[in-house]
């Protein structure tokens, strides 16, 4: 069954969120050590959670507001076949804002909206992504 595998969070100043968000829940951030990946000057944080007994946990990622004040956190769900589901988001009513995008060498995304204007990603993951 698909299930939370990954949430970004847009910030503005992201050495301000770095700092809330690890002392609010303990979260540490590292710089991604795969910028070629991003577009051109963009920079993005790794956050690494752990549950209470230590044990690590879901992954995210920060970077900077990509879009307007109005852009919120993303959660994205792992999925088989990303082109299936885009398909699917469609079908159902939603809307794929972001198509189809490679990480290379770990998978694939595209961002949606659902039926209430939410926005969430779908995952697949796939190591001979290009």
């Amino acid at each position: 069954m698909p299930t939370l595998v990954h949430f970004e969070i847009p910030s503005d100043d992201l050495e301000r969120s770095e700092k809330f968000y690890g002392q609010l829940f303990g979260w540490k951030f590292e710089k991604w050590s795969n910028p070629e990946s991003l577009p051109e000057g963009m920079e993005y944080l790794i956050i690494t959670t752990t549950d209470d007994k230590g044990n690590k946990s879901i992954g995210g990622g920060m970077m900077k507001r990509q879009n307007s004040q109005q852009q919120g956190m993303t959660n994205y769900i792992d999925v088989k076949s990303v082109d299936e589901h885009s398909a699917r988001v469609a079908q159902l009513g939603g809307k794929v804002i972001i198509p189809k995008k490679p990480v290379p060498g770990m998978g694939y995304f595209a961002v949606c909206l659902d039926t209430e204007n939410n926005t969430f990603g779908i995952w697949q993951t796939d190591s001979n992504a290009k």
